[in-house]
């Protein structure tokens, strides 16, 4: 599907988020239709709003009648001066899940409390991998969350890396993720284990999954080998009120990579989306 491009309107935005630090962000709009409803998409461990499809996720979902913010957490190892790239691996070594969930509450601040954007009394999630989980627990505790749609979300936070691995992390005080794109050994202290720790009730994914009250379509690919579907699975055991949408043949990133300079989604993102609108018109009465 090729999208009409000469609707769609981008605004950019620079957002303070935890420790003082700048998260750069993105408005994608239909003019014809500028106070639609807004989408916030939460990114992933290694990616940044800028990856791959993103831009077309985006596009596609203006087309079909939301806004889409798109924004990168304010550790995620880029800047707002070159958003492409991860050339701060000290603020990346730095980041902990509840630095992402401040984050976040500060994007939704932000939309939500009458500023530059228009005003937005509620906020649709969509949220991908490690972004899933903080998306599952913002919904949770947060009832300016209208709607929750998570990509390839992780369960359990902890499963992100071997267990056996976290005694070695704890006693040298930093693990090296390798980015297989970049070539680059992405640090991360043991303050995120840490903050696993402190704030594992806040943290338990499952648990939080229990006590989403409102609308959420779970999507997972049958040919993801990041996160398995196995933890598509859990949540939806746990929230039965849920809807679920697995995609036959789809990788953790439904098939789409970084670049990517086609102007079409791949087959399994393309019918993620189509099937997220379908699912967020289906559920406009639910909208606070």
């Amino acid at each position: 599907m090729r999208y009409n491009t000469q609707m769609i309107q981008n605004k950019t935005y620079t957002i303070p988020g935890a420790k003082g630090r700048l998260m750069l962000a993105d408005l994608t709009y239909n003019d014809v239709n500028p106070n639609a409803p807004l989408i916030i998409f939460v990114h992933g461990f290694k990616g940044f709003k800028d990856w791959g499809t993103h831009h077309l996720v985006a596009s596609y979902f203006a087309e079909n009648g939301y806004r889409v913010l798109k924004f990168n957490f304010s550790h995620n190892g880029t800047t707002p001066d070159a958003p492409l790239e991860f050339g701060d691996l000290i603020a990346f070594s730095e980041n902990t899940f509840s630095i992402e969930l401040e984050d976040l509450n500060y994007v939704i601040d932000f939309v939500a409390g009458g500023s530059a954007i228009s005003i937005a009394d509620s906020v649709i999630l969509l949220g991908h991998s490690m972004g899933g989980g903080i998306s599952i627990i913002k919904a949770a505790e947060d009832d300016r969350v209208s709607h929750l749609i998570t990509m390839a979300s992780v369960a359990n936070f902890r499963n992100l890396w071997p267990k056996q691995l976290e005694a070695q992390w704890k006693l040298t005080g930093t693990f090296y993720f390798p980015n297989s794109r970049t070539g680059q050994q992405m640090p991360v202290k043991a303050t995120l284990l840490d903050d696993l720790d402190k704030n594992a009730a806040r943290l338990n994914i499952l648990a939080q999954a229990a006590s989403v009250k409102q609308p959420w379509l779970i999507t997972h690919g049958t040919a993801d080998n990041t996160v398995a579907i196995s933890h598509a699975h859990d949540l939806k055991r746990m929230q039965p009120h849920a809807e679920l949408l697995i995609l036959p043949n789809a990788d953790h990133a439904f098939n789409a990579y970084h670049p990517y300079f086609k102007d079409t989604l791949p087959t399994a993102l393309h019918e993620l989306c189509k099937k997220s609108v379908t699912f967020l018109k289906a559920n406009d009465q639910n909208k606070g």
